[in-house]
Formats: structure tokens, sequence, C-alpha cells
């Protein structure tokens, strides 16, 4: 297998006061498109650093090499360890205000099935109901079109192991994710996910008030940089205006591409780097469906011992 390292320069500073400046500095990466933090935190656990409250990485260089075994590098480039972006479904959950709550029952008890089986064998069979929009769903083409594509129809490269995109306007007070917030983003292939801090009210009243929602120009804009898939921590991917219009919906199953809504985590993940994975059953002639939405990111484990390559110390740290 192929292994890369990366070279670059650095600047930390520590919580504390002072900093530290490194130049050309390698370390082992465990992917030819590492993402910045992704570097940063290769850097922070080589050097051993402490009470960092800022790393800026500059002139980056990715270059295919054997690795050195760099401290923190990835000794195994297929590590990862994974990251759960899905809300949990049991019976009475109000998703979306005004559906019905999912019902869970048994069809076959635990008590009635040892009268089936062997002595000493038993099992539980249970029964859900519930509509198609509840927890963290995925939609297909098919829930807004009738000739789209339904979720047996689903290509599999739209919805499994994408590399992840995350757009982050949590804590911004901005409702409305734009063209401004998606400028400069390479997206093309890639699962764009929102992260609007929606989440946080979510099975809560507040949940379906004044939510974050993707504009139908920033929607527009996706399709037109081929976005493979998108999702977003909140009710909804578009403006829930009573009666309004759904643009988002519109132009994003138009152009095939799945859209997951009431994600929730997406803090726990960086910018760049992570992979997207959220794959509802294969249901003919249906939508929307839940799915078990998650990410897996590059798993950095510490060593025990510093092998540095050039950083310079100022002062604190």
């Amino acid at each position: 297998m192929l292994q890369h390292r990366a070279e670059f320069d650095a600047t930390v500073t520590f919580s504390a006061g002072g900093g530290l400046h490194a130049q050309a500095f390698r370390v082992d990466v465990p992917h030819a498109e590492p993402a910045e933090a992704e570097i940063a935190a290769l850097f922070v656990a080589a050097c051993r650093l402490s009470g960092v409250d800022r790393v800026e990485v500059r002139h980056v260089r990715i270059f295919a090499e054997p690795h050195q075994g760099t401290p923190a590098g990835p000794a195994d480039p297929d590590r990862r360890r994974w990251v759960e972006l899905s809300h949990v479904i049991g019976a009475g959950l109000v998703t979306l205000p005004g559906l019905p709550v999912p019902e869970i029952t048994p069809h076959l008890t635990r008590e009635a099935s040892r009268g089936v089986y062997a002595p000493g064998t038993e099992f539980a069979i249970d029964r859900i109901t519930m509509v198609g929009n509840t927890g963290t769903y995925l939609d297909s083409p098919f829930h807004r079109y009738p000739d789209g594509a339904d979720l047996a129809g689903l290509p599999l490269e739209r919805l499994a192991d994408l590399p992840a995109v995350v757009v982050r306007t949590a804590g911004s007070g901005v409702r409305e994710v734009g063209v401004d917030a998606l400028e400069g983003l390479a997206v093309a292939g890639r699962a764009v996910l929102l992260h609007t801090g929606g989440d946080r009210h979510w099975a809560t009243p507040e949940y379906a008030v004044e939510a974050p929602y993707l504009s139908g120009a920033g929607a527009q804009w996706l399709v037109d940089h081929g976005a493979a898939l998108v999702g977003i921590d909140a009710i909804n991917i578009d403006d829930m205006t009573p009666a309004g219009p759904r643009p988002a919906h519109t132009l994003l199953l138009a152009a095939g591409i799945p859209i997951v809504e009431h994600l929730t985590g997406l803090e726990n993940l960086p910018p760049t780097g992570a992979r997207f994975t959220a794959a509802p059953p294969r249901v003919s002639g249906f939508g929307t469906f839940p799915v078990r939405a998650y990410a897996s990111v590059p798993d950095i484990e510490p060593h025990d011992h510093l092998r540095s390559a050039g950083w310079l110390p100022t002062s604190g740290g």
C-alpha cells in the first residue's frame, strides 16, 4: 500500500501564553489528502505538547514516501475510529410535529417462543409501526418525484464511505446556510454535512422553531459543483415556512442527490478527512427511511518517544 508523509510549517499558541514555531516539519500521514486538522493533531501528538490553544499549519506538501515511524504517526493507515451521527429511535419519539410517532410492540415474546423451540432456546420478534420520516432519515429522489429513484434504486456510491466536508455555521446566529458558507469548498463526489447546531433542541418543541436550513441558492451551488449527498443536523433541509416552497429538496433530489436530515454529533468531525455512511434498507416504492448515519476518522495514536524534524521552540508550553 502506498504511504504518504507531510511536510509543513507550524505555529502553536499555548493557552498559558507563549508559542512554538516549526519549519519543514515532517510526519507520517494516513492517506494522500489529510485535512489540516489531521496534520495539526499529528504534529501536537508527535511533539508531546500540552495546553495547546491553537495550531496553524502552512506550506503543506504531501508526498509519497514510506512511513518513517514519526511519533503519533499512523503505523496502520487503515486504522480509524467511528463517530455516531444518528439519533436513537424509541416508542413515542416525535421527529416532526404532526406526524405519527413510532409504536413498538411484541410480535413474539420470549416467553411465548419457549413453546416453539427446543428447551433453553428462546427469541424475541418485535414489530415497529412508523412513518419513513422518523429519527435520522434519508430522502431519496422518489420522496419528491414520482419517477425518481426510490430507496431500492439508490446506488451505494451515493450512500457509503463518502469523503465528507463539514460546513460549520453552529453558534453564528445565522439560520440560512447560503453560498457564502460553501464557496471555496471542494464538494465534488463528497458528502456535504451542514453543522448548524440545530440538533441541540432535538425532541423538544424548540426543534421546529426558527430552525437552520439550506438556501435555494446554496442547494443550486451544491448541484452545480457535484455534491454526492447533503446532510443537516436540523429538522429540515428547507425553511419550514407553512405552505412555502422547498427549493433545497426540489433541486437536490432532482439532481439525484440524497438528503439526510436530523443528523447529530457533527461537532465531532474534522472539516475534512472523515468518511460518511448513511444507508437505508432497499425498500421499493418508498422514498424516505431511517438510517444509521456514522463516520470514520483517522485514529491518531501517540507513541512514547519523540522524533522531531526541525522545530524551533520560543517560550511557553
